[in-house]
């Protein structure tokens, strides 16, 4: 059966809905990323059968029937980021980053006895980031972008909306990049010069940073060299994800 996927723009808008601060309902926003997969199916009028054929995670048939929810489970969370496309997220990781590596952000669930959707999100950040830095720089880097979680302060920008801007900044760069690239993955009117370079990756993420009205001076520089980091960050895991797939089907398929 195929499994069901999303990518990480689609799960922060699943985890705004979830908090009730977006528009749509996590019915809507699961339908939307199903529909959008299956569209071949759909304009065939073969979305039943394809429906049927996709295995719903308990996770999955738990959100259809939920319209808000404010805490969830380390097993929650993870069962949600193994929805996640080329993620590796696992429980085990998880309570090693709260219970030691990251524990001043999770010492204590914000949402009764279950973590937070903000620190859901948080754990989603940590997950794309340790693919390009080591854990001492991440934490350095939440400490500039994050308050002391305990000096009682409110951040001027949330975890989940920090995941919400840099998944959907990929996302956008990445339709741009299926538009304009050739299959050789260069620009079509310029055949030497690929597009996704460093200057252009700065300039949507100066263009994110703005948008955020409560961010000025240094904070807001590292704002967007973080939106750039964590978006390198998805592009590694993508690569990695890739290379496991070439080795794995090599060990399979070829013979001794």
């Amino acid at each position: 059966m195929e499994s069901f996927t999303l990518t990480r723009k689609e799960m922060a808008c699943l985890l705004l809905s979830l908090d009730g601060s977006s528009g749509r309902k996590p019915l809507q926003v699961l339908q939307q990323a199903w529909n959008k997969s299956h569209r071949t199916d759909l304009e065939q009028g073969s979305g039943l059968p394809a429906f049927l054929s996709t295995l719903l995670p308990p996770i999955v048939e738990k959100l259809i029937k939920r319209n808000e929810l404010k805490g969830l489970s380390l097993h929650e969370i993870a069962a949600l980021g193994q929805l996640i496309e080329y993620s590796s997220l696992s429980v085990t990781s998880m309570q090693n980053w709260v219970k030691r590596d990251f524990k001043t952000y999770f010492d204590s669930p914000k949402a009764g006895k279950k973590y937070s959707l903000n620190q859901a999100a948080m754990l989603f950040i940590i997950d794309d980031l340790k693919s390009n830095l080591d854990f001492e720089s991440i934490r350095k880097l939440f400490d500039i972008l994050f308050r002391n979680p305990e000096d009682g302060e409110s951040d001027p920008v949330s975890a989940l909306q920090l995941y919400a801007s840099y998944t959907t900044m990929f996302e956008e760069l990445d339709a741009n990049n299926d538009q304009l690239l050739d299959i050789s993955g260069h620009l079509k009117e310029q055949p030497h010069q690929d597009l996704l370079t460093e200057q252009v990756i700065r300039d949507s993420a100066e263009r994110f940073a703005g948008r955020l009205p409560d961010l000025t001076g240094k904070r807001r520089e590292a704002f967007r060299n973080f939106l750039l980091v964590a978006v390198i960050s998805i592009q590694t895991s993508y690569f990695h994800s890739l290379a496991r797939r070439y080795c794995n089907a090599t060990l399979f398929l070829m013979p001794d």
